[in-house]
């Protein structure tokens, strides 16, 4: 992720149906390249399956949602 001014950051984990199954960052963030890694699994720590999920970004007015396939 890339921003170029401070913002209150989400991303977010979906699966294909919509169904939120993670948050990964929830905070204000100042500008500024960032990484965010998923392990795998829900917000309980439980593993999910292998398959297609959705990814949200939001940092301030800007929103992207992109998919990925996590393979195991």
């Amino acid at each position: 992720m890339v921003y170029d001014w401070q913002a209150q950051v989400t991303l977010d984990i979906y699966d294909i149906l919509g169904k939120q199954i993670k948050t990964l960052v929830n905070q204000s963030q100042d500008a500024g390249n960032k990484i965010a890694m998923w392990d795998g699994t829900d917000d309980l720590g439980i593993e999910v399956s292998a398959g297609v999920y959705l990814y949200q970004i939001q940092a301030g007015e800007f929103t992207q949602t992109r998919k990925m396939l996590l393979l195991k």
